[in-house]
């Protein structure tokens, strides 16, 4: 894998185009001040919606005006990430949150006054006005949040400490992609270099113990050393969550979070009632782990390197991965194919690792314009599986925002991770299938293990560790550093099994996740994962009516909540079939790889 200096050296087909949302920094000044501008005209409807005809003007200015208001910002986010070091992508989007915040308490009369309102003359006016049909499905959605919505002036003072509310998560985000300096470790050449997160990602894969035991040590020093910084900052960020929480009438943080995807908490708790009963199985696996790499101790720095050393190391260029990955997802049909087939080819996608470049990967999509894909990918198996699973989240922005009108084109989190875990479980199938080397097929089942590992068990114990987080912080419990690393110590020994060996580290692994920040979002990728097992089963079967079904799922946007469109598909997150499933395969994936692999019984 290359290592690139600057962002220079990237080939531009291997860069977003930004121009696709704003040809020069002029146009984005433009659409600054018109939005600036209408923020008076906006907020001067306060008092002033006395009919069916002026709520409609209302609510036509404030989409057209959010609409622009969210190009400004995806432009300026999307600028940052490329280098978040740079000072004028930081001012930008400095620029682009202080807009949101204006925008935000000019706007926040407006849920108050709809409450207001008798339901009954809510619907004289969507009768009367028909433009007002439009909005209608949101208007009359709006009044389930009646107890959740405060007085006029109560919303107007948490619109203006909205940004302060969100510092904690800002914060985190400077720290851990702009700040943050990685341990020493030693190259190739004998010298000491700093680690980076690309370089960590492949040295913990690393076949000599040392250099992993190395890198890992060298990833966790600074996390550690400001211990006490990001343990304040996430402390602030629950604490905040609660008392909004509080203050909005919810039970509880983790029913305000679920409240808007309609999800019975029931859903959240017996995900992890579930996965806490399949843990021996967990267990099993590390012991074949241990037994593979013949150790007398497993670590967590073991728990990343490649059970089959000659098969991991394969090289699969970016174009090579694509073209894999395009192969892998026939199953979805030609018009998938060849509309993901264009993303490639009109730079919807920024490829390379670089300096300063925000880290992971992530999807994007901008109603209007189209999907953007960030990758940091680095030429191997891993790269791929992120590639399909990326693509799968920017083919269901492809998708809703092309059959969808613009109130309903966005889409919840919630059904988010199946497109992009469908994606990734064709991948795996189809590699499994064709595959006829022994040693490369016995590593990618160890890879699908390791998926199931690492998006839903692990993810599962994410969402305990916020779980049991949020609810001391409800209680009134100080939520110190001493408590987050045994919380999360705990978690990990359960979720891991007692053949691990817990190092100094392990009870700090909360301090990295910037999911956290997102408070209860992880249990979604495992909600996610368990789902698409069960549409990948599916769509393997050949049934066109199970793919039309899939296909429609993905353009339907928000026209549903989340569980009801996940049972056009055929699954029923509200009963135990869908997550019991996705164990039964994890089960056999384990039971096969033992039995065929290996004399651990």
């Amino acid at each position: 894998m290359k290592t690139y200096l600057n962002r220079e050296e990237v080939s531009e087909k291997e860069k977003w185009n930004l121009q696709d949302i704003y040809e020069n920094e002029t146009l984005w000044d433009a659409d600054y001040r018109k939005v600036e501008e209408s923020i008076k005209e906006i907020a001067s409807y306060n008092d002033r919606i006395t009919d069916a005809a002026s709520l409609l003007t209302y609510l036509k200015l404030s989409e057209e005006m959010g609409s622009r208001y969210k190009k400004i910002y995806c432009y300026s986010m999307l600028l940052q990430d490329i280098d978040t070091r740079n000072t004028h992508g930081q001012m930008l989007l400095d620029k682009a949150r202080q807009l949101g915040q204006k925008w935000s308490s000019a706007t926040s009369f407006f849920m108050p006054f709809l409450l207001s309102l008798d339901e009954e003359v809510l619907k004289h006016y969507i009768a009367e006005e028909e433009g007002l049909q439009y909005f209608e499905k949101d208007l009359l959605e709006s009044f389930s949040y009646k107890k959740h919505v405060l007085s006029k002036e109560k919303e107007e003072i948490l619109a203006v400490f909205g940004e302060s509310l969100s510092v904690p998560s800002q914060i985190f985000g400077m720290i851990n992609n702009a700040d943050i300096k990685f341990g020493l470790i030693t190259n190739e050449d004998g010298q000491q270099v700093e680690l980076t997160r690309g370089m960590y990602a492949k040295l913990i894969e690393h076949e000599e113990r040392e250099k992993r035991k190395e890198a890992y040590k060298a990833y966790y020093q600074p996390y550690l050393s400001l211990k006490n910084t990001i343990a304040t900052t996430f402390a602030s960020a629950v604490k905040n969550n609660v008392k909004t929480s509080k203050l909005r009438n919810y039970p509880s943080a983790l029913e305000k979070s679920l409240f808007s995807d309609r999800v019975p908490k029931e859903v959240y708790e017996n995900l992890i009632a579930a996965t806490r009963k399949n843990l021996p199985y967990m267990n099993k696996y590390m012991q074949y782990r241990k037994s593979k790499l013949g150790l007398d101790e497993l670590h967590a720095y073991d728990l990343s390197v490649p059970l089959v050393a000659d098969a991991a190391h394969e090289k699969i260029s970016y174009d090579k991965a694509y073209e894999i990955m395009l192969e892998a997802l026939k199953p979805l049909g030609q018009d998938y194919i060849d509309i993901l087939k264009s993303f490639k080819e009109k730079r919807y996608v920024d490829v390379r690792e670089t300096p300063g470049k925000r880290s992971g990967a992530y999807n994007l999509g901008l109603y209007g314009v189209h999907p953007f894909i960030l990758l940091n990918h680095r030429d191997d198996l891993d790269s791929l599986f992120t590639l399909a699973h990326e693509c799968g989240h920017a083919m269901h922005s492809y998708y809703s925002s092309k059959y969808q009108p613009q109130i309903s084109a966005g889409y919840s989190i919630f059904v988010a991770e199946v497109a992009s875990t469908v994606n990734e479980v064709l991948l795996i199938r189809y590699l499994l299938k064709t595959e006829t080397e022994s040693n490369k097929k016995e590593h990618l089942l160890n890879h699908f293990i390791d998926s199931f590992k690492g998006t839903f068990f692990t993810q599962v114990m994410f969402s305990e560790f916020e779980k049991t987080v949020h609810e001391k912080a409800e209680a009134g419990k100080a939520l110190t550093l001493d408590l987050l690393n045994q919380i999360y110590e705990e978690l990990f020994k359960a979720y891991n099994g007692s053949d691990l060996v817990v190092d100094e580290e392990v009870k700090y692994g909360w301090s990295r996740i910037p999911h956290f920040y997102r408070p209860f979002y992880v249990y979604k990728y495992a909600t996610g994962f368990a789902s698409a097992i069960t549409i990948a089963d599916k769509l393997l079967t050949g049934n066109t009516q199970d793919v039309e079904d899939y296909l429609q799922f993905l353009k339907s946007g928000s026209s549903e909540f989340p569980l009801e469109l996940l049972k056009r598909t055929g699954v029923d997150l509200t009963v135990p079939d869908t997550i019991d499933h996705a164990l039964s395969i994890f089960h056999s994936l384990v039971q096969e790889v033992i039995s065929t692999y290996s004399t651990v019984s």
